[in-house]
């Protein structure tokens, strides 16, 4: 339940906005979709509210003025931080959560201070002088061993990024390549990898792998913006754009200058991306190439070897006139099978059919994961262990639905269900102890005493009589989830 902080945020964050709306008027409406980030100033940078009575407390709907109307006769950026938008904002803010930025300050006390700050940062975002504060660096290890760097945002600057996207990305997105989807609305990694499959099936059996070198941390400023400017003709909105991505970056409590790149973590960082990368999306689409894109991880499929090479020079060209790097030690010029993309590889089955698999180093991280969580008990439950397991087995069943490996499936829950066995034992230890539960699950004194004779070998106990009574059946009412 929202906290009474939290309720009067969503209609302080726009208390200028209700008068300002019976006064504008107009018609033609103008759609919008979804987003999220940031701050609150230091002090003494609020001045006192000038003729505007600090609102009480109430719900989303309670005491609302009229429902203003959207489009002609205002600009991107009073759109923007319009009453309605700013509501859908907070409260897809409070949905995605997060941590607090460099303000400290999480969710619930952002509410409380924006319920007198939000009218001076609204007239500092339409006058132009608001000043973004800088992100919180934060290094996420990668399987490789090095770092992916996110920028995390105060909760104030995750709102008004949300904001600023919901208006934005309804103009911005239709005119996207088709090629394109990742972190646009209605598409998904799914519909990327049902591509990549459909290309191979068509013959296409030689993949263009391109890795871009830390790409976030790389994009020209100059470049992006002069790109957002053939898209949009706002200079509010390029201006606020160009604050946020000038933001700068706070590592240990020292702020530094960022020149370039826009760091994982706020909310616009995914649509400028696709703004830089569509540019090579339509050069590719002129020359009417099959590939699919997420993000920025791209797969061009051709029909032989030396067409994949000459796709290749094209897009080192492409991305050079851009600044970006290309990886050369992960991008190649291969077969399509086997190849790793959004997690998923294609392999070829009977009669020429390509079908979809689980690739090989997602597995690896997938068995790795059960491993770390049906590693002992650490003082946990089985309850215990079977929920966090439960969580993760859902996740990564919904995210790999499509693999089309249902014997992997089933050996994967054999394994699980063998690893869940060796952790009972690991539990109930000592032989008596085993003999002892067994029986009450109901096993045979044989199957017990042959069990409990060999107490200390969990993992080879995993596999004898036991799993007589740690049935499948016994698993499904714990709740384990099955993969097969």
């Amino acid at each position: 339940m929202a906290t009474r902080s939290e309720k009067s945020a969503e209609a302080i964050v726009t208390a200028n906005t209700g008068r300002r709306a019976e006064r504008e008027g107009a018609s033609n409406a103008l759609s919008m979709s979804t987003v999220r980030h940031q701050m609150p100033a230091p002090a003494g940078r609020i001045a006192q509210r000038t003729g505007e009575a600090l609102p009480k407390a109430m719900s989303d709907e309670a005491g609302l003025p009229r429902q203003e109307p959207e489009g002609a006769g205002r600009s991107l950026l009073e759109q923007a931080f319009a009453r309605e938008n700013m509501q859908r904002a907070w409260k897809r803010v409070k949905a995605n959560k997060g941590a607090a930025g460099v303000d400290g300050l999480d969710i619930a006390q952002t509410a409380e201070h924006l319920r007198w700050a939000w009218p001076e940062f609204r007239q500092q975002l339409l006058s132009g002088a608001y000043q973004p504060q800088p992100v919180r660096r934060v290094g996420i290890p990668k399987p490789d061993g090095s770092e992916r760097e996110l920028g995390i945002p105060t909760v104030t600057d995750r709102l008004i990024q949300q904001a600023l996207l919901q208006v934005l990305q309804p103009l911005i997105d239709p005119t996207f390549s088709e090629h394109s989807y990742g972190f646009r609305p209605g598409r998904r990694a799914h519909d990327a990898v049902l591509a990549a499959q459909r290309y191979a099936q068509q013959g296409r059996h030689i993949v263009v792998d391109v890795d871009l070198s830390k790409f976030f941390d790389r994009v020209n400023h100059d470049i992006l913006i002069d790109r957002l400017k053939k898209r949009i003709n706002d200079p509010g909105v390029i201006r606020l754009v160009r604050a946020y991505l000038n933001a700068g970056i706070m590592d240990g409590g020292v702020v530094m200058d960022r020149h370039e790149g826009t760091p994982q973590g706020g909310p616009l960082s995914p649509l400028l991306a696709n703004v830089l990368l569509d540019e090579v999306d339509k050069v590719l689409e002129r020359r009417g190439h099959c590939f699919a894109r997420y993000a920025d991880d791209c797969n061009v499929y051709v029909r032989s070897h030396k067409e994949g090479e000459r796709v290749m020079q094209l897009l080192r060209r492409c991305y050079g006139k851009l600044r970006l790097v290309i990886n050369e030690a992960k991008s190649a010029v291969t077969s399509v099978f086997g190849r790793k993309f959004l997690g998923y590889a294609l392999w070829q089955g009977r009669n020429a059919e390509v079908r979809r698999a689980v690739s090989t180093r997602a597995l690896q991280a997938f068995k790795l994961r059960i491993r770390q969580l049906t590693r002992g008990s650490g003082g946990r439950s089985i309850e215990q262990v079977v929920e966090q397991l439960r969580r993760y087995l859902l996740g990564w069943k919904g995210y790999f639905r499509l693999a089309q490996t249902p014997r992997i499936w089933r050996s994967l829950d054999e394994w699980i269900r063998r690893r869940l066995r060796m952790l009972h034992l690991r539990q109930w230890r000592r032989g008596k102890t085993i003999y002892r539960e067994l029986v009450r699950l109901g096993a045979s004194s044989w199957v017990a005493e042959s069990v409990a004779a060999l107490s200390r070998r969990w993992w080879h106990n995993s596999r004898s009589a036991i799993h007589n009574v740690l049935t499948i059946a016994y698993f499904d009412r714990l709740g384990v989830p099955r993969l097969s």
